[in-house]
C-alpha cells in the first residue's frame, strides 16, 4: 500500500536478535497505523497472562498514519503494552520527534520484547538497528540522558527514554520522548524491566505519501483554518489549562483535595480579584517564556515555564498542562504556581505520570488527615494538604522508589491502599489508574466514559468531556451533563471516532477544526485509499473492539468498569455542581445502555456477530461472547 513503509522492525532483548518484517497490506486498510497498528499487535504478540514486567510483554511503538507528513497537529506516536498499573491493554500517546524519525529511518513500527541481562541502548539508523551497553546512563534523569545521547550519537538524533522511576519499576513511570511524555499506565516500568534504557532513532529519509502534492495542498488549507479559528489564540498563549477557572467557578467541576471539593475552594476563598496562581491567566503572562511544539503543529500548546530564581530554585517545565495543574495543584490542595511547577518538573526529570504521581500524594495526604499514616511511615516528614514542601520532597523519593514513602507510593493509589491494607474508599482510580481533572460526579457522560475506558481512568480515550461540560460538539447539540439519556451512543461514537484519531497520529485538542469530516482526503492523499467517512468511523470501532477484546482475554469485565467510592456516595459538597454524584444503580443503568450501543453481552464482552462483522472473526473465536 502506498503512504507507509510496509515494514515492521522486531527486537528480541533476550537473545538480540534484531529483524525486518513486511506488513500485510490488510493489516493497514484494517486498522491504518498509529494506535490501531500498535493494538493490533498487542493482540497478536502479547500471550494471554503475560507478566507486565516480564520478557513476554511487547512494547509496540507505532507513528500515526499521517505523523510526520507536515499535516498540522498530526504528530502522535503510539505505545502499546500491558500495564503493570492495571493489568489492562495501554495506550500512551506522545507528540514525540522519534516517531518522525522511525518513519523517515523505514519503519512503520517497532516491537520490543525480551528482556536485556543489563542496560542498552537501541540505535536505529536508517533501517538498521543496533544494540549498545548502556551502564552509563542507569541511574540518570531524563535531562542527563539526552545530554549524554546528544554527546554519544551527535545531533540530529531523536529519543524515547526513561527516569530513574523506570528503572525502580514504578508502576506510574513515564516514557520520555525529546520533551513530551507518553505518561499513562507504567510504560517506563516495562522498558525499566527490560532493561532498555533508551531508543535512539535518526532517519534521513522521507515519509512515503500516495500524492505528496495533495498532501501539500491540505497542509496549507488546513494551516490557513487554525490560524484563523477562535480558539488557536487562546491555545496558544494559555496552553490546555485555559478553560481551569471556568471549570472551578461556572462548572463546579475541578476536583480537589484529593477529590473531596468539586472545586479549588481555600485557593478562590482567599485569591485577589477572583484569580487564582494556578490560572494560566495568571501565570502565562508571567512566567512563560515561549511557546513549546509538538511534530507539526501550528497552534503549539505548550508553554516554557522559567523560574532562574525563586522560592523552589530554578525551574524550567514545558507546563503545566492542565491535568498537571490538577493533579499536582487542586487535588494535594497546592494553590502556589511555582509549587506545582516545581513538582512538574520533578516528576518529568524522574520519569513520572504527573496525573498518578499527583493523585497518589494527596490519597496519602487524607490518609495522614484520617490517621492512617505517620511522619514515621513517611522517612519523618509531615504530609498534610497544602504543603508544598513536603510533597516536592515525597515525590523525589517516589521517583527513585526511596525509602518507606517511596515504597509506598511509587505504584500509584490503589498499590499504596492494598499495602497499607486501608484507604481503599478514598483511593481515585478506575482499574487502577488514578483519573483527571474532570469530576465525573457532575457529568453522567463522562463517568460513563471513564468507567469504560480500557485502560482505566482516562479522559481521552473518548473524549467526552468537552461535549459533555461545553453542552454542544460536532453533531451533538444540547447535552445535558446532569441526565442518563443517551450518553451509551454518545460514548461509544465518541470512542471511535478518538480511536481513529489515534490511529492517524492527529491531536484531539484539533476535534474541534477537523472533524471526521477531513480525514477521508487526508487518507485517500495519503495512501490512495478511498475510505467514506463511515468506513473511517468503522475503522475506530474495530481498534476499540480489539483493545477490549486483549482486556476480556485477561479477564476484565463489568466489574472492572466500575467508579470510584467517592463519586458513588458522596455528593460534591459545595459550588455550581453540589448535590452531583453517579450512583452505583445510575452507573449500572448506564452501563447497560453503552454496552447495548456497543452490541457487547450485558456482561460488556463483544459479541461473536459484532466482532465478525468488524473483520475481526479469529478475535471472535477466541473471546466473543455468543448471542442470546
Amino acid at each position: 500500500m502506498k503512504g507507509v513503509a510496509g515494514k515492521i522492525l522486531f527486537v528480541d532483548l533476550s537473545s538480540g536478535a534484531i529483524r525486518v518484517e513486511e506488513i500485510p497490506d490488510k493489516v493497514f486498510r484494517l486498522f491504518l497505523g498509529g494506535w490501531g497498528l500498535a493494538a493490533k499487535l498487542a493482540w497478536d504478540l502479547i500471550p494471554k497472562g503475560a507478566d507486565p514486567l516480564g520478557p513476554e510483554n511487547v512494547v509496540t511503538m507505532a507513528p500515526g498514519l499521517l505523523t510526520g507528513t507536515g499535516i498540522p497537529t498530526a504528530s502522535k506516536t503510539a505505545f502499546s503494552f500491558r500495564s503493570p498499573l492495571t493489568g489492562a491493554l495501554c495506550r500512551s500517546m506522545a507528540g514525540a520527534w522519534s516517531g518522525v524519525a522511525l518513519r523517515k529511518a523505514g519503519f512503520d513500527a517497532l516491537v520490543i520484547r525480551g528482556k536485556s541481562e543489563k542496560p542498552v541502548v537501541l540505535m536505529i539508523e536508517d533501517g538498521i538497528a543496533r544494540l549498545e551497553p548502556a551502564g552509563d546512563l542507569w541511574g540518570l534523569d531524563t535531562r542527563a540522558t539526552r545530554r549524554a545521547l546528544l554527546e554519544r550519537y551527535g545531533e540530529g538524533i531523536r529519543t524515547a527514554l526513561i527516569g530513574p522511576a523506570g528503572e525502580k519499576l514504578s508502576w506510574i513511570a513515564t516514557i520520555e520522548c525529546d520533551g513530551r511524555q507518553a505518561g499513562r499506565g507504567g510504560g517506563g516500568a516495562v522498558l525499566g524491566a527490560k532493561k532498555l534504557k533508551a531508543i535512539v532513532v535518526k532517519g534521513t529519509g522521507e515519509v512515503p505519501m500516495a500524492d505528496p502534492q495533495k498532501v501539500k495542498e491540505l497542509i496549507r488549507h488546513w494551516n490557513e483554518i487554525i490560524r484563523k479559528h477562535p480558539v488557536t489564540e487562546a491555545d496558544m498563549k494559555y496552553g490546555s489549562g485555559e478553560f481551569l477557572d471556568w471549570m472551578n467557578r461556572v462548572s463546579g467541576t475541578f476536583p480537589s483535595r484529593n477529590w473531596q471539593w468539586g472545586y479549588f475552594k481555600s485557593a478562590y476563598e482567599r485569591a485577589k480579584e477572583g484569580k487564582i496562581e494556578l490560572d494560566p491567566y495568571y501565570w502565562a503572562p508571567k512566567y512563560s517564556k515561549r511557546n513549546v511544539a509538538c511534530p507539526f503543529c501550528t497552534k503549539p500548546c505548550g508553554q516554557l515555564f522559567v523560574v532562574e530564581k525563586g522560592k523552589y530554585g530554578p525551574i524550567e517545565v514545558d507546563g503545566p498542562e492542565y491535568e498537571t495543574l490538577y493533579s499536582l495543584g487542586g487535588a494535594p490542595e497546592i494553590a502556589e504556581i511555582e509549587a506545582v511547577a516545581k513538582a512538574n518538573e520533578i516528576c518529568d526529570l524522574l520519569g513520572l505520570d504527573t496525573i498518578s504521581a499527583g493523585l497518589t500524594v494527596a490519597w496519602a495526604m487524607e490518609a495522614v488527615e484520617r490517621g492512617y499514616l505517620k511522619p514515621a511511615d513517611l522517612d519523618g516528614i509531615d504530609l498534610r494538604f497544602g504543603d508544598a514542601e513536603a510533597m516536592l520532597k515525597v515525590l523525589e523519593r517516589m521517583g527513585r522508589r526511596e525509602g518507606k514513602v517511596g515504597e509506598l507510593l511509587s505504584d500509584g493509589s490503589r498499590a499504596a491502599a492494598k499495602k497499607l491494607g486501608k484507604g481503599e474508599e478514598f483511593a481515585i482510580h478506575i482499574k487502577g489508574m488514578e483519573l483527571p481533572a474532570y469530576d465525573i460526579r457532575g457529568s453522567k457522560g463522562v463517568a460513563l466514559a471513564f468507567a469504560v475506558a480500557f485502560r482505566g481512568g482516562d479522559h481521552l480515550t473518548a473524549g467526552v468531556y468537552g461535549t459533555e461540560y461545553g453542552g454542544a460538539w460536532w453533531k451533538f447539540e444540547a447535552v445535558d451533563r446532569r441526565s442518563l439519556r443517551g450518553k451509551g451512543f454518545e460514548v461509544k461514537l465518541h470512542e471511535d471516532l478518538m480511536a481513529l484519531y489515534d490511529a492517524l497520529g492527529v491531536c484531539k485538542f484539533s476535534r474541534h477544526i477537523f472533524f471526521l469530516e477531513a480525514f477521508p482526503e487526508m487518507v485517500a492523499a495519503q495512501t490512495g485509499l478511498e475510505l467514506t467517512m463511515a468506513e473511517l468511523l468503522t475503522v475506530g470501532e474495530r481498534i476499540y473492539n480489539l483493545a477490549r477484546a486483549f482486556n476480556v482475554r485477561e479477564g476484565l469485565s463489568r466489574r472492572d468498569d466500575h467508579l470510584p467510592h467517592r463519586v458513588m456516595n458522596e455528593p460534591i459538597p459545595e459550588g455550581p455542581s453540589a448535590g452531583d454524584r453517579v450512583s452505583y444503580e445510575e452507573l449500572q443503568k448506564l452501563l447497560d445502555d453503552y454496552y447495548e450501543a456497543r452490541g457487547w453481552s450485558r456482561e460488556g464482552i463483544p459479541l461473536k456477530a459484532r466482532l465478525v462483522s468488524l473483520d475481526l472473526a479469529e478475535v471472535a473465536e477466541a473471546v466473543g461472547a455468543k448471542g442470546v
